[in-house]
């Protein structure tokens, strides 16, 4: 039994219990009755019939009499947070720019706890079995633009992070061991730049340099990623991290010249 975390007198619970509602549902559970949403979420059902019937009266969330869904409204949400980020609208026409002579899809990502949030991408062609788009989390650790936004973390926190966080593992080759992972972020922080070779998914490899504020602080990372049959690693670093680096070099510029804040490049 998971021991109740003392988070003070200022923890509104029951809109934590509300969100945790709002996050039962998923790509794989676009649908759920009221019984797999109190089991989802560990409330009793009548709590949370009670937290879904508010949702559907505010239209977040929709019903059959049965099944529960999200209702459209629910992006609302998720644009508040973008409608004040700069940085995909910053970015995304130095990604098209990038992907049009790379000819490999490339996103940005920001950090939120232990997972990367993609909030701006250019595709070619789908790679992975997931599709991936505005708001897709993946876990950090087995993902190129996790590394680089890892790496960068304050050494406090990057500790904190190593002493909790659960390295699942994906393919084979991901990588399971803090130690192992500390070690990797090393080099990642001493080279300037991370690659992750099928660690996410077999044949997924991708290449991601950091992005970063006025003050020096990496904030957000930009990555390619292709088809481990159509490129090699050597290939990866010898062909596209230099355009990769002049791109985020572009993006920094103009980052600092709008005078975006830090604040608003990252969630966390």
């Amino acid at each position: 039994m998971v021991e109740p975390v003392d988070r003070g007198s200022d923890h509104v619970q029951s809109l934590a219990r509300g969100l945790s509602v709002i996050k039962a549902f998923s790509a794989t559970s676009p649908e759920l009755t009221l019984s797999e949403v109190a089991r989802a979420t560990g409330l009793t059902r009548a709590a949370a019939r009670r937290f879904l019937l508010t949702l559907v009266d505010l239209g977040y969330v929709r019903t059959d009499g049965r099944l529960f869904a999200l209702s459209p409204r629910i992006l609302d949400l998720g644009y508040a947070y973008l409608s004040s980020l700069s940085l995909p609208e910053v970015a995304e026409p130095h990604l098209e720019r990038l992907v049009a002579e790379v000819h490999e899809s490339a996103s940005v990502a920001v950090l939120d706890g232990e997972d990367v949030v993609y909030v701006a991408r250019v595709a070619t062609s789908r790679i992975m079995r997931v599709t991936i788009n505005i708001g897709t989390r993946f876990p950090a650790h087995c993902t190129s633009m996790g590394r680089v936004l890892l790496a960068w973390l304050p050494p406090g926190d990057l500790d904190a992070y190593l002493g909790h966080v659960e390295l699942h593992r994906f393919t084979p080759k991901t990588i399971t061991s803090p130690d192992a992972l500390g070690a990797e972020l090393d080099r990642v922080r001493a080279q300037g730049w991370a690659m992750v070779d099928q660690e996410l998914e077999e044949g997924l490899r991708s290449i991601a340099v950091p992005v970063r504020e006025r003050s020096g602080r990496v904030t957000a990372a930009i990555n390619i990623s292709s088809h481990a049959s159509r490129t090699t690693s050597e290939s990866a670093r010898r062909h596209l991290l230099p355009p990769l680096l002049a791109t985020a070099a572009r993006v920094e510029a103009d980052l600092h010249a709008s005078g975006v804040r830090s604040s608003t490049l990252s969630p966390r």
